[in-house]
């Protein structure tokens, strides 16, 4: 039992946050927080996808993936805050979505923790075109050409005249 509390307060109080319970605490790692609150955006209708940072980029090409990509959270003793970078779909009113995001994920984290949510900033990063969507200047380059069907020919086949010789 004493290893049990000297591993609990080598805990820094960046990485965790610690909520006060009937017989001990309730410590929250950062990425659990994150965790909750990117799959809470992923299920809003409109966002397209999270996005990176550069450092979060770089890691992920190099073969590390991340489910917490383009969330930030900054977890307190009884409050939490979240930051959230998203790419949102061509069409859809973006205030509007930016509010969804911010009620699923207060929702979220305030139902599965318990911890109060203080604030959380949506970045939108850019508007993203799916395929079949936007000017037709845009998706000029991206669509193949299309394959002519086979028009059966009922016409009879003339022979072409031989070449005259001078």
């Amino acid at each position: 039992m004493s290893e049990e509390k000297k591993a609990s307060t080598e805990v820094s109080k960046n990485e965790v946050s610690k909520v006060e319970a009937e017989g001990g605490r309730i410590i929250f790692a950062d990425e659990v927080v994150a965790t909750i609150a990117s799959l809470a955006v992923s299920d809003v209708d409109g966002v397209s996808s999270l996005t990176s940072g550069m450092v979060e980029g770089i890691s992920e090409m190099l073969g590390k993936k991340s489910m917490t990509k383009g969330v930030k959270v900054e977890v307190g003793q009884e409050e939490a805050a979240i930051d959230v970078s998203v790419n949102i779909r061509y069409g859809y009113k973006i205030k509007e979505v930016c509010e969804k995001i911010q009620a699923a994920v207060k929702s979220a984290i305030e139902n599965m923790t318990g911890l109060r949510v203080v604030e959380i900033n949506v970045f939108v990063q850019s508007v993203v075109f799916e395929a079949g969507e936007g000017s037709t200047r845009a998706t000029k380059h991206k669509e193949k050409p299309k394959e002519k069907e086979a028009i059966p020919v009922t016409a009879e086949i003339v022979e072409p005249e031989p070449p005259r010789v001078k």
